[in-house]
């Protein structure tokens, strides 16, 4: 029996195109709002101070570079900053930062939740009150490229902005807020990675590409197909 491949080819067409139409239609829309906001919003620049740099007050002299690397195990580099007003020096261990007194070299507990607060008041750019001040030690849906521990610090409005600092440092590690709440779906959604959103090139997206890929060559194929029979009837 002889295969009829125009009538196979549109069937197949037909449950390729029901099959990934969904999906085509995610990629449109997801799509969409990627390109309709603007990244620097959805990265949330609006929402933080940019950084003061000021010199430091090295009157009083400093404790010497070699008592930090004494104290800071496996430290790797060694520098001054600032820890709100005050100068400190920082090591980088292989456990994270470290701030030592820049005077006394002693070193600096974890920030309390008070310190914290005040930090998030001092960089946020808004006027919304600070709704809750959590200390995470497990990283939610929203921060799984950041490894714990952080301080999440959420204001009130709209958007939910939310701050997370470093416990350690008082340094802004991350911001969400709504519209990146958004994005983050929908980036999801568009690249059909349901887990941890970051491979752009799972099993499930290859499908879904080359299904669509297939389609769009049947359809063209019965395209022509059809006007060429239409020729040879007209002829």
């Amino acid at each position: 029996m002889a295969i009829r491949w125009p009538l196979l080819v549109r069937r197949t067409h037909k449950w390729l195109a029901l099959l990934v139409g969904v999906q085509a239609l995610l990629w449109t829309l997801t799509g969409l709002y990627m390109v309709v906001v603007h990244i620097d919003t959805i990265h949330g620049d609006h929402l933080v101070r940019a950084p003061v740099v000021e010199p430091f007050d090295l009157s009083g002299g400093l404790a010497p570079p070699s008592r930090i690397v004494a104290a800071a195990s496996g430290a790797s580099e060694i520098r001054l900053q600032r820890l709100f007003d005050r100068t400190v020096w920082r090591a980088e261990t292989p456990d994270g930062p470290q701030l030592f007194d820049a005077r006394s070299g002693v070193l600096l507990p974890a920030l309390t939740a008070p310190q914290i607060r005040e930090q998030a008041r001092r960089i946020y750019t808004g006027d919304g009150k600070i709704v809750s001040v959590r200390l995470l030690t497990s990283a939610p849906q929203e921060m799984q490229s950041r490894k714990p521990p952080y301080w999440q610090v959420e204001f009130a409005g709209w958007n939910r902005p939310t701050l997370y600092l470093s416990p350690t440092t008082g340094e802004l590690v991350s911001r969400r807020h709504a519209l990146w709440r958004v994005f983050d779906f929908a980036w999801m959604l568009h690249i059909m990675d349901y887990d941890e959103r970051t491979d752009v090139n799972n099993t499930l997206l290859r499908v879904a590409t080359w299904s669509t890929f297939a389609m769009s060559l049947m359809g063209a194929w019965l395209l022509f197909w059809s006007f060429k029979r239409r020729k040879r009837k007209t002829a």
